[in-house]
C-alpha cells in the first residue's frame, strides 16, 4: 500500500512538473549554441564535414540570436533561421547524418518549447 502511494504522488508530481515546464516562454532562453563536439560524435563526422557543420553551427546561432531579439518578424525569423539550417546541413551530411540530425534538432526545438510551422 505504501508503495502504490508513493508511485502515485511521483506520478502526480511528474506530470505537474510537465506541464508547468510546457507553459514557460522558452523561446528567449534558447540562443542557438549547439555543442558541436557531442554532434560530431554522434553523427561521426569527418575533419572536412566537422569544419562545415562548425560554421553552419555558428552562422543558426546569429541566426536565432536575431530571431529571439526581434520583436516584429520573430515567428518569421525564427523559422527562416531553423529552415536555413537544415538546408546547410543537408548539402554536408549524408542521409544517414541528416536524418540524425534533423531529429536532433527537432527534439531540441519541442524540449525549448519553440514551435516552428
Amino acid at each position: 500500500m505504501k508503495r502504490f502511494g508513493l508511485t502515485l504522488v511521483a506520478a502526480v508530481c511528474l506530470s505537474a512538473s510537465t506541464f508547468a515546464a510546457g507553459n514557460q516562454p522558452t523561446t528567449a532562453s534558447w540562443e542557438g549554441n549547439i555543442n558541436v563536439s557531442k554532434l560530431s560524435k554522434y553523427l561521426k563526422l569527418s575533419a572536412n564535414q566537422q569544419k562545415e557543420v562548425t560554421n553552419i553551427c555558428e552562422y543558426f546561432n546569429e541566426q536565432i540570436s536575431r530571431a529571439t531579439s526581434s520583436k516584429k518578424n520573430q515567428e518569421k525569423l525564427l523559422r527562416n533561421a531553423v529552415y536555413g539550417n537544415l538546408k546547410l546541413m543537408k548539402k554536408t551530411l549524408d542521409e544517414k547524418q541528416y536524418s540524425d540530425y534533423a531529429k536532433v534538432l527537432n527534439v531540441t526545438l519541442q524540449n525549448k518549447g519553440i514551435e516552428v510551422k
